[in-house]
């Protein structure tokens, strides 16, 4: 029975984790994040959330010493200058890459989770049988019955689709993009990291970056 409970336990924490995979993406045939060989990228996340920004923004940066967190440099003592004055601050900063990511929307699914049944039948269940007889009804009812059935459900699923940009500031230009979707969020930092696994292995895979 240990086991089950086990297997059970597993399955449950699976069925709460973030599900995160590529939905598009593009890259500039030109130019590869390889062939720029970033050595500082700040890292810019357009939420309106503070806490958000700097979850998220820690988040990638911890994952790389080469990413820096945005609020570090542009904050609300630099936000009132022009954009040019902004861009210079990142060229005086040494900075060759930006990476932003954004949330693009959300969607709302509703899915029927059908039930399921355990059928018992006489000789055992799972080899449990032995030892049975004599047993009443009740006691042997009421051990197994929760094995029969389980009922069916509707489950209501909130996917987040969040876009990521690479920009190269060398060229002043978008090199890279792509929107990822998210379903079964339940905690922002590991969501982000799984945007970012996915995000690597789709410019893996496209050649923006080497496969190894």
């Amino acid at each position: 029975m240990k086991k089950y409970l086990i297997v059970l336990t597993v399955l449950i924490l699976l069925s709460c984790s973030s599900n995160t995979s590529i939905v598009s993406s593009w890259r500039d045939p030109d130019i590869t994040v390889a062939k720029e060989q970033f050595k500082k990228v700040l890292v810019v996340a357009l939420v309106k959330d503070e806490a958000s920004r700097r979850i998220t923004e820690n988040r990638i940066a911890a994952s790389n010493p080469i990413f820096k967190t945005s609020y570090q440099y542009m904050n609300g003592t630099n936000l009132h200058l022009t954009k040019e004055q902004q861009l210079q601050i990142l060229h005086d900063e040494n900075f060759d890459g930006v990476i932003t990511m954004r949330l693009v929307s959300t969607e709302k699914e509703t899915n029927y989770v059908p039930g399921t049944y355990t059928g018992m039948y006489y000789g055992g269940f799972d080899g449990l049988y032995s030892g049975m007889y004599g047993y009443g009804f009740g006691n042997w009812y009421g051990m197994y019955s929760p094995n029969f059935y389980d009922p069916g459900y509707y489950q209501e699923t909130t996917s987040y689709m969040v876009e990521t940009n690479i920009f190269s500031l060398k060229d002043n230009k978008l090199i890279w993009t792509g929107t990822t979707k998210s379903e079964y969020v339940t905690d922002l930092g590991q969501t982000v990291d799984a945007i970012m696994q996915a995000v690597v292995k789709e410019m893996k895979k496209d050649g923006s970056l080497p496969p190894k």
